[in-house]
């Protein structure tokens, strides 16, 4: 077998322990719910005799079918063996209860929760099926980003939490939504987030050369200025294209500044880049 079997294999049984002590841990026993299938699911045993861990267990089922047409059978196997591990662990595993504290509840019991489900991505499954239905409607719907599907199931979301349980159970529970949101982007992307760095400059031999030296790799676009009064000066530029990670976005620009100070720089964030030299060689 291979060895990125046991790697992801290892993700995912973090992940259905992690999950585990954000649910029973924090959040059951103070009533607090987080977002997507998995806040449906304790919303839904809060208000029905239907536990958690069945709750969990069917109304991912759709999701994982979805997953399945869309994404391919090796998610779709790993995310089913995902969900049953997190019902099992759920009805089988004996967490204490952790803290009384609301505020606590919330924080730490959305930190632990997308701290699973972060882990259970990197091993290439969910433990919750949100994604995979705003993928599908957002693929059918050109108007709607995946960001956009997940916010407006969640506003539905909470609001029902706010009807069924009480207002304030509902602004805890977005307490631990954002927490679970925020540890989930930094377990998936991590602290090394990526940022592309685009440079038109009349100094782009010299920097380029410098950019190099210090390790990163650099691509060159073709093109041609496009200011002054007839909105083009007619004049080829070579553009620089650089990819650094979040940590070394401040040595790139100091090195571009030095070069020229007058550079256009334009920078946006990369979910994850693959192959190329994106790290700095070290400093001596």
């Amino acid at each position: 077998m291979k060895t990125h079997y046991f790697r992801d294999a290892a993700f995912i049984i973090a992940g259905i322990l992690s999950v585990g002590l954000g649910l029973k841990g924090f959040l059951l026993s103070s009533q607090f719910i987080d977002g997507g299938v998995t806040g449906i699911s304790m919303l839904l045993a809060s208000q029905t005799p239907v536990p958690l861990a069945v709750g969990i267990v069917v109304i991912n089922l759709p999701f994982i079918w979805l997953g399945y047409r869309q994404i391919g059978r090796d998610f779709a196997i790993k995310s089913t063996l995902g969900i049953a591990g997190l019902s099992a662990c759920i009805t089988f595993v004996p967490y204490p209860d952790v803290t009384p504290d609301l505020l606590l509840t919330a924080l730490f019991g959305g930190f632990f929760i997308g701290a699973g489900i972060g882990l259970s991505m990197r091993g290439g499954a969910v433990l919750d099926g949100t994604e995979v239905a705003a993928l599908v409607i957002s693929r059918n719907v050109p108007t709607l980003k995946i960001s956009d599907v997940i916010l407006l199931l969640n506003v539905l979301i909470f609001g029902a939490a706010a009807f069924f349980l009480t207002i304030e159970l509902a602004l805890y529970s977005m307490v631990t939504y954002f927490a679970a949101s925020k540890t989930i982007d930094f377990i998936v992307h991590g602290i090394e987030e990526y940022t592309a760095v685009i440079i038109v400059s009349d100094q782009y031999a010299s920097i380029r050369e410098r950019v190099t030296a210090a390790g990163w790799g650099v691509t060159i676009l073709k093109g041609e200025q496009g200011y002054g009064k007839r909105g083009s000066l007619e004049r080829p530029v070579d553009v620089l294209y650089v990819v650094v990670t979040r940590l070394e976005i401040s040595h790139l620009r100091s090195i571009i500044t030095d070069s020229d100070a007058g550079a256009f720089l334009i920078q946006y964030p990369v979910d994850d880049v693959m192959g190329g030299r994106v790290k700095s060689l070290p400093l001596h």
